[in-house]
């Protein structure tokens, strides 16, 4: 049975259930296609039908055209309101090239052979290539402007001739000043990282957030499971508040897990100020780097501590490696010191080696930077509960324990 032997919407009915076998065949081409669609819209007197009968008419036509819906009411649309389906010529008139493809082939060989000059240069070469050493193959490029020059560089037969890499741009952030802190031989100015403990097999490690005051070299450590809002966050509010002095600067380097909005609001509503390095200046944050060197690796090495373990870790901070760090280790002091050249040197003498709490209490007058509710005899109490070795062993064996308690990578447990 053929598609014209289908001759009323009764049959059209059986056809669409399913009911009757057809071998059909609609034109490919477009114009053909709308002929037929017009055809049978005749055929069965489509104007005439009622609405069930028309609905029937175009569930056929949209089963053999291959039609959408929308595409085949809009056919029909034009069919009842004209009598006429044809379709719709539209002949764009094109605008009249003045560079040709040749033009354009003979820029992208100018960049390439002066690496690619500004606009201008480019401009002035054309020129010149044309006017002084009189080649002919610039005539057209020589009266080119700049900013169409640039429109060149971006058309296809450019591209296709010259393939360019640029480098990723960066995002201007308002967030924070870009300078280095100035603390004056005061404290609570503070340097901050973060510390990744590792990879393994896809899986992130455990993360350290380390902050040191520039003067004193009074030092909070605290590990958290990851870097996103959740975890940062509260981790940034307890490390602030470990501090025994009031902290009014805020520094780090340019990462995103502190240069956001959630952290600028937190120490705008501590009245902190926010800086953060310089461009070319690798030493704005070089303290709290060899902090992480000198302290984290040779505490938790470098290897992978899975994320499951932060908690822990974090507990053994709180309670042994930050008591030790600060009460008990010992660190250099710089003495800056200005040669006959009026050039700074710094120095480092052994005479000014002392623990970062015995340089808070050095600080003249420093009992008016420590918060409220803390005085130095209770943190002389802290400081000498034990001795020295007394807490380096506690925190041994703490940590020892620590280990036992964990299941870790192969690369981990040699560590």
């Amino acid at each position: 049975m053929k598609l014209d032997q289908l001759k009323d919407v009764e049959q059209l009915k059986l056809f669409l259930d399913g009911s009757q076998a057809l071998m059909f065949e609609v034109p490919g081409v477009k114009q053909q296609r709308y002929e037929f669609v017009r055809g049978q819209l005749e055929k069965f007197r489509y104007r005439a039908l009622k609405k069930t009968e028309k609905g029937l008419v175009i569930r056929f036509l949209i089963k053999v055209s291959g039609y959408s819906r929308q595409q085949m009411t809009r056919l029909i649309g034009r069919y009842v309101q004209t009598g006429k389906l044809a379709p719709k010529q539209r002949t764009a008139i094109p605008f009249r090239t003045k560079y040709t493809p040749e033009d354009i082939r003979l820029l992208a060989a100018l960049d390439e052979r002066h690496n690619t000059p500004s606009g201008a240069t480019a401009k002035k070469l054309c020129e010149r290539a044309f006017l002084v050493f009189s080649d002919s193959r610039y005539e057209r490029l020589a009266d080119i402007s700049v900013g169409h020059l640039y429109n060149l560089r971006k058309c296809t037969g450019y591209r296709r001739q010259r393939f360019l890499v640029t480098k990723t741009r960066p995002t201007k952030s308002t967030l924070g000043t870009r300078k280095k802190p100035k603390p004056q031989g005061r404290p609570g100015f503070i340097r901050i990282d973060t510390v990744h403990q590792g990879d393994w097999d896809k899986s992130k490690g455990v993360y350290h957030i380390n902050a040191v005051d520039e003067v004193t070299q009074y030092e909070i450590i605290v590990s958290v499971q990851g870097i996103s809002e959740s975890f940062l966050m509260p981790a940034l509010e307890a490390l602030l508040d470990a501090f025994p002095f009031e902290i009014q600067g805020f520094h780090s380097d340019n990462g995103s897990e502190y240069i956001n909005k959630r952290v600028a609001r937190l120490l705008e509503k501590l009245n902190i100020e926010f800086t953060k390095s310089r461009a070319r200046r690798s030493n704005d944050n070089g303290l709290v780097e060899s902090k992480n060197a000198a302290v984290i690796r040779k505490s938790f090495g470098h290897a992978h501590i899975p994320q499951k373990y932060a908690s822990q870790i974090n507990e053994f901070n709180q309670d042994y490696l930050n008591d030790y760090v600060n009460f008990h280790r010992p660190c250099y002091f710089p003495e800056k010191i200005m040669d006959e050249k009026g050039k700074i040197r710094v120095k480092y003498h052994y005479r000014d080696m002392m623990t970062p709490y015995e340089k808070l209490k050095s600080i003249h007058n420093a009992t008016q930077y420590l918060k409220p509710l803390i005085s130095f005899e209770s943190l002389d109490e802290k400081a000498y509960a034990l001795s020295d070795d007394q807490a380096a062993d506690a925190m041994n064996a703490a940590q020892k324990l620590l280990w036992s308690q964990m299941t870790l990578t192969p690369s981990s447990q040699t560590a």
